[in-house]
């Protein structure tokens, strides 16, 4: 990136909304019918940036949650990164490296400044990560449905809007039942994976062997985020490929994940790694080491969803990620809605992440808004 100066950071601002999802999405650790999201937004004296904490309300899928995520970014990351001109955000991670942990409030943070500074310099994120398509496979995610018809209808209604790939949340008693249904009735090519959440254990092996039948692009995340080595022994008892998610934190766990035989197939998702630019390094690293990644989804607004977008459009990303079109999630979104067109998203070329909040939208879904920094004058 051009040392190019960004400006000084003028304000920066917490704001906190709330979209109504179109139908609850279940996993194995809950039940969404809203998207509550905390939104970083960034005043430089050249540009404005936006960024998107994943964090969920309470710590049941990661550690961390909205409210906290929202309390570490004002008392412990904010003060790290203001004192300085906005001249390079690739060392904003250092400068927050003696932070522990709180990698979704780090990503938050680092997301609104790289849009900030990218603005600035007029250059968008897929350029700066060195995209190179302008348009991105989709897959969809299809949470838990206690009754199969339920099911295969929301299968048939995403296949007939062009989704290029099937995802079902599973859970134990409720995996192998529902992955035979969708295969018997939409056949052998429908590109169909599966994901567990971490809801497995060891002991739970002949379980996902019993998957294997069904010709299944992978199994996400079968057993819990620590457990490298129990992947690793599941890698050898079933043929259905491991791809990690919540196991992979850093480009280097990612390397080490790799190399013991735990996955052969990573799901990216840059909250989770602490932001985009580490999440570059992980794609760099399975590319490297020769293995397909494609880019999760945390129930993004239209913000994490440009961002998404662009990381998608890497050259590794070759399986369709959850990178779904806004209707997917919201009937009114947050930006301009991402449409399907032939199961693929546009990448946003315009400068930064190329989205920014309806003036419209974000006034409505708003819940709260507050000034955490603003520059003295001088």
């Amino acid at each position: 990136m051009s040392n190019e100066p960004a400006g000084v950071i003028e304000l920066i601002e917490l704001v906190r909304v709330e979209i109504p999802l179109v139908r609850p999405f279940r996993t194995s650790f809950g039940t969404d019918t809203v998207r509550d999201a905390l939104l970083v937004h960034v005043v430089t004296s050249a540009a404005e940036g936006w960024g998107e904490c994943v964090a969920d309300r309470a710590p049941l899928y990661s550690s961390e949650w909205v409210d906290g995520a929202a309390e570490v970014i004002e008392r412990f990351l904010i003060p790290r990164v203001v004192d300085e001109p906005l001249a390079d955000v690739e060392a904003v991670g250092s400068r927050l490296a003696d932070v522990e942990g709180h990698p979704m409030a780090k990503g938050a943070l680092e997301m609104a400044l790289l849009d900030a500074q990218l603005r600035a310099q007029s250059m968008s994120l897929a350029a700066y990560f060195g995209a190179e398509r302008t348009r991105v496979d989709c897959g969809v995610s299809i949470g838990i449905q206690d009754d199969t018809g339920a099911l295969l209808e929301l299968v048939a209604e995403y296949l007939d809007a062009g989704y290029r790939r099937i995802k079902l949340k599973i859970e134990p008693d409720h995996d192998v039942a529902p992955v035979r249904a969708v295969r018997e009735h939409f056949g052998a090519d429908v590109a169909l994976q599966v994901d567990a959440n971490a809801a497995y254990t060891r002991a739970d092996g002949p379980t996902l062997a019993a998957l294997d039948p069904f010709g299944l692009l992978l199994i996400e995340q079968p057993l819990a985020p620590d457990d490298i080595v129990g992947h690793a022994r599941l890698a050898r008892e079933i043929r259905t490929p491991i791809c990690l998610d919540e196991s992979i934190t850093s480009a280097r766990g990612a390397a080490d994940a790799i190399e013991l035989g735990a996955c052969s197939i990573v799901n990216i998702k840059a909250g989770r790694v602490g932001g985009y630019l580490e999440a570059r390094r992980v794609h760099d690293v399975c590319v490297a080491r020769g293995v397909p990644v494609w880019c999760g989804g945390m129930l993004e607004t239209g913000l994490g969803r440009a961002a998404n977008v662009a990381l998608a459009a890497l050259p590794g990303f070759t399986l369709p990620g959850d990178t779904s079109a806004s209707r997917r999630y919201f009937e009114r979104d947050l930006t301009e809605p991402f449409v399907l067109d032939d199961g693929t998203l546009t990448v946003p070329l315009g400068p930064g992440i190329g989205v920014t909040p309806l003036p419209d939208a974000l006034a409505d879904f708003t819940t709260a808004r507050r000034v955490v920094h603003r520059r003295s004058a001088r």
